[in-house]
């Protein structure tokens, strides 16, 4: 019977079971891919705090005198976005004064700083996920990607923790030097460091001591783009801030549509500050962000969400003991210690043309501040007041009024 069926019979079935069996895996997939979907829309979302709804009388008091913090801080020219969070519920979060003074444009939770400093944690981050993955390594010497760089001996791990001894690039190139291009970018710098003569030199030997300097972040990021063959901000997105939904956060060399919405400038004495020559060198600074994205950037990190615990404790972990004292440097983040020299807060301020900025962490009380301004004020790092209400008095005693 059956070998009397049509071969085109045949064909048409067996096309039809295939057809059906596709649809079947289309079907699974994109069901899969769905439910994969809304599990990160719902991981991303948990990342954000929650508005505190029938507050304590303790936490009632708390928010009062922190409004009142800020309202003196007003008074004394703060320009600028805050957010606190303790225990995952938003303490206080406010937006004071302009994103342009001049045109009097009012600040809103969605407007971007340039984080200045405060980018280094990022560029810390980005090069430990590149570690995790076994692509870079601790010990690599710079010559490793850069085999003319003139300064031997300074690996990954000085670079991150500041303990290379490298000149700041700012300060290292003369007018001549620069050959007329206006805004140079990380490559370039690392060009000139590798061609100019006599070689710029070094505030000490690698590895020597501690010496915040600008230059070891803007190897990194030169270090970041040399092994993923993408752009620093290309990496960052891909890596950082799409994983987080961090969909306000930039890189200053990003010039699209989405990436300049929102944008600040910075001020200084009433005045905006045009863009400065070394603006695109980037991974010391060059980031543009929120309140709310830097907080989900925290948030994410200590969820595990982009390194794991062991190699996220390396980056809290103190590297600087030249001089004794409560402050000291990890990985990309300034911290604290006790006595014992344990991690006691984690922080990273920041200043660049008019901007400042703090992010300030205390792992204990679960606490979360974040003041960015555009407009140069010191009372930006005057966190004092502000820590004896969230932590209590008693254990602010030895934190100086600028941090």
């Amino acid at each position: 019977m059956l070998r009397k069926v049509q071969p085109k019979v045949w064909y048409t079935a067996l096309a039809v079971l295939v057809i059906l069996a596709v649809s079947w895996g289309l079907v699974r997939k994109n069901k899969s891919e769905t439910e994969e979907v809304a599990v990160r829309a719902k991981t991303i979302s948990g990342l954000d705090p929650v508005a505190i709804k029938t507050p304590s009388a303790e936490t009632a008091a708390k928010i009062s005198k922190i409004e009142d913090i800020f309202r003196r801080k007003k008074r004394a020219g703060f320009n600028g976005n805050v957010l606190i969070v303790q225990k995952g519920e938003v303490l206080y979060q406010n937006s004071f004064g302009f994103a342009r003074i001049k045109e009097k444009d009012t600040l809103t939770s969605l407007s971007r700083f340039q984080l200045a400093s405060l980018s280094k944690p990022f560029t810390a981050i980005a090069v430990l996920k590149l570690i995790q993955e076994g692509r870079v390594s601790l010990d690599d010497s710079v010559q490793r990607f850069f085999p003319e760089f003139p300064y031997h001996g300074v690996k990954v791990d000085m670079l991150l923790s500041h303990r290379s001894g490298l000149p700041n690039y700012i300060y290292s190139f003369t007018d001549s030097i620069r050959h007329g291009k206006k805004y140079p970018d990380n490559l370039d710098i690392m060009d000139w460091y590798a061609k100019v003569t006599p070689t710029p030199t070094p505030y000490n030997r690698p590895g020597r001591s501690f010496n915040y300097c600008n230059t070891n972040y803007c190897v990194l990021a030169a270090i970041v783009e040399k092994v993923t063959g993408d752009t620093f901000g290309k990496y960052l997105n891909d890596q950082i801030f799409a994983p987080l939904g961090m969909l306000n956060t930039f890189l200053v060399t990003d010039t699209s549509s989405a990436a300049v919405k929102y944008r600040t400038v910075g001020h200084q004495f009433g005045r905006r500050l045009e863009k400065d020559y070394y603006d695109d060198v980037v991974g010391d600074k060059g980031l543009y962000s929120t309140t709310g994205d830097i907080y989900r950037f925290y948030n994410g990190l200590t969820k595990g969400l982009l390194l794991d615990k062991k190699l996220l404790d390396e980056a809290f972990k103190p590297r600087s003991f030249e001089h004794a004292g409560i402050r000291n440097y990890g990985y990309g983040f300034r911290m604290h210690v006790n006595k014992d020299n344990s991690t006691r807060f984690i922080y990273h301020g920041g200043w660049w043309k008019g901007y400042n900025t703090m992010l300030w962490v205390s792992p204990d009380d679960e606490a979360v501040i974040i003041v960015l301004g555009n407009s140069y004020n010191r009372s930006t790092y005057d966190l004092k007041e502000l820590l004896e209400v969230i932590h209590g008095s008693a254990k602010m005693e030895d934190i100086e009024k600028d941090i």
